[in-house]
């Protein structure tokens, strides 16, 4: 039996800030490009109902966690070194047949079949997970959100009468106005290292990301929700550059919030981070912050491209005075 890797994370010091990420795909990743360049203590929990592309094949194949948003987390949690740059593009490089040919791995990412064959071969997420995580000398740790695959639902609305269910995150992330989201299986159990990890954080970040089908699902699921609930730790939530992308059709951010607000009516937050570029009115959003019990801070963490991505650089320096105000 192979000895299993610790989680990568330097000893911490008095000047260390612990935190926990929560979130998937794209917008959990900029947010832990940031957070490695503050502290080395970074856990990352990533949700697990992703269905389409290579992890959606992967996981109707072998039954497996879907690995892309894992695969996500990890490389961005490299350092930026030549080995940390190099794995990173090894974990996600996808395959492309030639030509006329439809090939059994074409469209894959490297990175998703790295992790899938780990879990094969140890028979554990978390302990495979580690595995991958020191191969890329990534700067903390990767957990899934529940130890099983996470189906979400909801229901879509057209000119303002409820629309059919959709069921998948691939087809619910472009369905538009989305409402009355749910888990399934509704009472799945949350994988144990994540819970233990948000309940020894400093700090637990919430968002960026696809708000119905990447941040909400950490307050769907019954144990993470109560974990979030009583942790003793600071809460953070970091708000969307586009407010209003395919999924949010015809939200501003303030509705965002309002979202949390409804499904989550007992989660209190400390700290809403906004960049000013992407919220309206900005009264609106500290009364809609303030019901959730946050202060608002607006720092300029977007992309000076002027593309809706966060800049890494930017949004490290708007997490580091945040934590350093108030640990």
């Amino acid at each position: 039996m192979p000895i299993i890797p610790s989680a990568n994370k330097l000893p911490a010091s008095d000047s260390e800030v612990k935190v926990a990420a929560l979130g998937g795909g794209h917008g959990l990743a900029a947010s832990l490009s940031a957070l490695r360049l503050v502290t080395s203590q970074v856990t990352a929990v990533v949700t697990v109902a992703d269905d389409g592309g290579s992890s959606g094949r992967l996981r109707e194949e072998l039954g497996v966690l879907p690995p892309g948003d894992l695969r996500m987390a990890l490389s961005a949690l490299c350092d930026d070194t030549d080995w940390g740059r190099t794995w990173r593009d090894v974990m996600q490089h996808r395959f492309t047949s030639r030509e006329g040919v439809s090939g059994s791995l074409d469209n894959h990412a490297l990175g998703n079949l790295l992790i899938v064959t780990l879990w094969e071969l140890l028979g554990d997420p978390v302990a495979g997970l580690r595995w991958a995580g020191a191969l890329l000398g990534a700067r903390g740790e990767v957990l899934p959100m529940a130890s099983v695959p996470l189906t979400i639902e909801g229901e879509v609305r057209g000119n303002g009468v409820p629309g059919a269910l959709i069921s998948g995150q691939s087809l619910l992330a472009k369905a538009g106005e989305v409402e009355n989201v749910r888990l399934v299986p509704e009472n799945a159990p949350a994988c144990r290292e994540a819970v233990s990890a948000i309940h020894n954080a400093d700090w637990v970040i919430l968002g960026p990301g696809s708000w119905y089908t990447s941040v909400l699902p950490h307050l769907l699921l019954p144990e993470m929700r109560q974990a979030l609930c009583t942790t003793q730790a600071k809460r953070l939530i970091t708000m969307n550059l586009d407010v209003n992308d395919q999924e949010a059709t015809g939200m501003n951010a303030a509705d965002h919030l309002h979202v949390i607000s409804r499904y989550a009516p007992e989660f209190r937050v400390d700290v809403v981070l906004a960049d000013p570029g992407s919220i309206g009115d900005a009264e609106e959003f500290k009364q809609a912050a303030a019901m959730i019990g946050a202060r608002v801070v607006f720092g300029k963490v977007g992309s000076s491209a002027g593309d809706a991505v966060h800049d890494p650089l930017r949004l490290a320096a708007a997490y580091r005075d945040i934590f350093g105000g108030q640990k």
